[in-house]
């Protein structure tokens, strides 16, 4: 097993000879790309929540539509993200595809509904 694996290993000690089995060997290039989805998922949770304080906090009625285009755009982000790496992890079964993809569609119309609401927003005055 190399440097750039990681793996359940267990090993046994066969008359002097040591075998090592491992079962699902993972690159580390993919476990960093699992926790970058991670750190996405929860930036943008974050920032979802954060728009969606500024917009119930707004008296202004331009501010509080841009919040909420922001807070789509954030929530559009976060489930996108969040069926990558669904699907990245998770892997085979049809109910878990669907389900991502299920994820992935809501994620593309909340964040095409924000951008187009923000580009509204943006240009009122």
């Amino acid at each position: 097993m190399t440097d750039a694996t990681f793996a359940y290993c267990s090993s046994h000690v066969t008359m002097g000879q040591e075998t090592v089995h491992c079962k699902g060997a993972v690159p580390s290039s993919m476990v960093a790309l699992n926790w970058l989805l991670v750190i996405g998922v929860f930036a943008s949770l974050f920032a979802s929540v954060f728009f969606s304080y500024k917009t119930r906090r707004s008296r202004d009625g331009r501010q509080r539509g841009l919040n909420a285009s922001m807070m789509n755009i954030s929530m559009g982000i976060m489930l996108l993200l969040f069926a990558l790496l669904f699907m990245l992890v998770y892997s085979g079964s049809t109910v878990k595809v669907i389900i991502g993809t299920l994820f992935i569609v809501i994620g593309l119309f909340n964040l095409f509904a924000g951008l187009r609401n923000h580009s509204i927003y943006r240009a009122m005055k």
